[in-house]
């Protein structure tokens, strides 16, 4: 359908542009594009794509049949040169160097079978009849370099959704706006929580106050959570030598992912891209015991990545990363146990922010394919059985995927859907039987023996600060929890008058740990709240002469228009309350 889509847009276009030249009209998620040449300096512009939909409303009310048929590979490229397209030649052409010998076109006719209206070189499939067409919308115009090369000309492309039903297209297009409305990169702007700017360079954002405040909290909740499970943590540097990365298996097949070497007197090193080889050093800095099993390291390390600039996308897809790494060193009966506790730190996590619609991958092993992983059959079954058992136990949503482990071991990946319809995995438990033989890995068990049956266990739930307060972001549209919120209180006053108890009361409230923001502005009482709503403050808090008099506080809640009267001492008790139990709820 929405392939048919593409072709009924491009007839339209060449009956408003005659001389138009045809690109390409694929299908992509949601919708479709196609790439025209206007030719002569003319170009589209925003107002033609109205005039674009009335005219494909009219082919589609026309009841037109879409026809294939096929010609020689010769006859098509004549064909196409008689009609003045000289990219679909170009594409016919690749065609017959490549051995093909009949090339195939779609047509559009009407009902009676005699009258062609449209003819594109095509290879299907199509919907019988625009009556099967459901509803649509023309999105955007972008520049596109004919087949991806800035050596060749610069067309245009117009992109389209397509849905069988108008209420599809209603909730796609509802979705749309919702996006481009919690994009994260507009309110980071907005709220003042990082600034990414050139010279500093692309994908290493700068965390302004607010931001750093948000970034804080989630580590500070890292660290009690991880504190409760009996994580250790650790500290390691930003850079090491190329040894390092060789034993761990990262260079040679990672290096395109990492930062160009950097020859010092004393040797190669490289930025840190991952955190797992400078634990493992940790691990091996002194002999370990059967009793010290499970060890579990975890550390916000910060790691670099060389992601090429087209990439990047404001905090998705950055430079550095600061990730909430740990890796569990444990003995194979404890793997169930140590998965299901970071199962259950996920669980915790995710509820703890509001999070529902997210579900769990088992990604295993493919042994047709012993060239893609590491041979080791027995630990393979073992760890891919005991991964199922735990999400089966935990009552957890999880599909199975062949094939799609890493190299060195099955992992449990988290598919998280935003709010805004996005999915992706937020973050991955990763079981690991190599690193032991790459480093060596082992601790002497009950026996008094040395054993090197240690299994690592890489994890983080919290993702990496950037993609987490992207995620988070959205998925609150700014309006942030009381415990994350950069400002949780901001005071107002009626009058400059009410200065000395304002300020009195910024105090007590700072003294009381928490964040307020005075606005002393010289400026309206409505202005100042609709400044603050705008800002999506937990709480305003007016300070009037009724206030001042009785020594109280008036206050109103984000999103709603009632104003409570409360003590001091109530409200502080309140917040702290909220605060400290991280709700989601004022």
């Amino acid at each position: 359908m929405r392939h048919s889509f593409s072709h009924v847009l491009a007839q339209a276009v060449l009956q408003m542009y005659p001389e138009a030249k045809l690109g390409i009209g694929p299908v992509i998620e949601d919708g479709f594009y196609y790439d025209f040449d206007l030719g002569a300096g003319k170009t589209f512009t925003p107002m033609d794509l109205p005039k674009l939909e009335k005219r494909m409303q009219k082919i589609i009310a026309q009841s037109l049949q879409f026809e294939r048929y096929e010609a020689s590979t010769d006859e098509s490229i004549a064909y196409l040169k008689t009609r003045a397209q000289p990219y679909k030649v170009e594409l016919a052409e690749e065609l017959k160097s490549q051995g093909e010998k009949t090339l195939s076109f779609y047509r559009t006719v009407d009902p009676t079978g005699k009258k062609h209206f449209f003819n594109d070189l095509c290879k299907g499939p199509h919907v019988q009849t625009t009556r099967e067409l459901g509803a649509f919308k023309l999105m955007s115009i972008a520049g596109a370099y004919w087949r991806g090369s800035e050596k060749n000309p610069m067309l245009q492309r117009i992109y389209g959704v397509a849905f069988p039903t108008q209420a599809e297209l209603d909730a796609h297009l509802e979705r749309r706006r919702l996006a481009e409305e919690r994009d994260h990169r507009k309110i980071g702007q907005k709220q003042q929580l990082f600034v990414i700017d050139d010279r500093v360079g692309k994908g290493l954002p700068l965390w302004l106050p607010n931001g750093t405040i948000i970034r804080d909290e989630i580590e500070r909740l890292a660290k009690e959570t991880e504190s409760r499970y009996g994580y250790l943590r650790v500290s390691t540097p930003h850079l090491a030598k190329e040894d390092l990365y060789l034993t761990s298996g990262h260079l040679p097949y990672y290096k395109d992912s990492m930062y160009p070497p950097m020859v010092m007197d004393d040797g190669t090193y490289y930025m840190k891209a991952m955190n797992c080889p400078h634990h493992h050093v940790i691990y091996q800095s002194s002999p370990r015991s059967y009793r010290e099993l499970p060890l579990r390291l975890a550390e916000y390390g910060v790691c670099y990545r060389n992601e090429l600039s087209g990439t990047l996308a404001g905090l998705l897809r950055v430079r550095m990363l600061s990730m909430n790494d740990a890796h569990i060193y444990c003995r194979r009966d404890q793997i169930k146990t140590e998965f299901a506790q970071v199962l259950e730190i996920i669980q915790y996590y995710f509820k703890l922010f509001g999070f529902r619609e997210y579900s769990f991958r088992l990604s295993k092993w493919d042994p047709a394919h012993t060239d893609k992983y590491i041979n080791q059959p027995d630990n393979w079954e073992y760890s891919q059985g005991v991964l199922r058992e735990i999400l089966q136990e935990m009552r957890l949503p999880f599909v199975e995927a062949d094939n799609e482990a890493a190299f060195y071991g099955p992992k449990i990946d988290v598919q998280f859907k935003s709010v805004i319809g996005r999915e992706e995995t937020l973050s991955t438990i990763q079981l690991d039987f190599l690193a032991r033989e790459r480093f060596g890995l082992t601790y002497v068990d009950q026996q008094g023996s040395r054993s090197n049956e240690v299994f690592v266990i890489h994890r983080s739930p919290l993702s990496v600060h950037e993609r987490m307060v992207a995620f988070l972001a959205e998925h609150y549209g700014g309006a942030w929890p009381l415990w994350l919120s950069p400002v949780q209180v901001q005071i107002i006053m009626v009058s400059e008058k009410f200065s000395a108890y304002a300020e009195k009361l910024a105090h007590e409230l700072r003294t009381a740990g928490i964040r307020v923001h005075l606005d002393n502005a010289d400026a309206t009482v409505s202005y100042k709240i609709r400044h603050a709503e705008q800002a999506k403050v937990p709480y305003m808090v007016v300070i009037g002469e009724k206030e001042v008099g009785a020594q109280s506080l008036a206050v109103r809640v984000r999103g709603k228009k009632e104003i409570e009267q409360f003590s001091l001492g109530d409200f502080v008790g309140r917040i702290q309350k909220l605060i400290a139990e991280r709700s989601v709820e004022l």
